[in-house]
């Protein structure tokens, strides 16, 4: 067991011992979405996808860093439908900048699954939009991402679109 506080060096930022649990969680369930998309095979989203929606929302400053961008101060917040239809959320109510969207389509978004223009996901402001743009949940250099267009994979949302007035 790991004393409390303990942080461990990784690719990144060292990481307290359940993140580094969670992030082992959201590699494995986006290499098997790899498998699932080789093969055609569907997976059903389920409540295990909170892990990386959370793991996502919680990398969004290490997203900018790892471009040499400088995070916006500000937090954000993410509201996700879940696959049971609950709503998931990160951050706080009365931020300026907010996310909203299916789970499912912000985990294939922050593991570089999908492009953002794929998904059913709503930039609420500026910032929250170009944070689509780069996030990644991972750690480890910015990753290319997915091109926009056919081939994305099953599941995945609707286009994506930013609030009117608010980009």
């Amino acid at each position: 067991a790991a004393p409390p506080g303990a942080r461990f060096p990784w690719y990144g930022p060292p990481m307290s011992a359940s993140a580094l649990a969670t992030a082992r969680l959201m590699e494995t369930w986006a290499h098997g979405q790899d498998v699932a998309d080789a093969l055609g095979v569907v997976r059903p989203p389920t409540a295990r996808l909170r892990h990386v929606a959370w793991i996502g929302h919680r990398a969004r400053d290490y997203a900018y860093l790892v471009r040499g961008e400088q995070p916006p101060a500000e937090p954000f917040r993410v509201e996700l439908v879940s696959p049971s239809g609950g709503l998931w959320v990160y951050g706080p109510e009365d931020a300026a900048q907010k996310v909203t969207g299916p789970a499912l389509d912000f985990c294939l978004l922050v593991t570089q699954r999908v492009h953002r223009d794929d998904t059913a996901l709503v930039a609420h402001g500026p910032d929250a939009a170009h944070w689509l743009t780069l996030a990644q949940a991972f750690a480890g250099p910015a990753g290319a991402g997915r091109p926009a267009g056919p081939g994305r994979p099953a599941g995945a949302g609707r286009p994506a679109r930013t609030v009117p007035g608010e980009a």
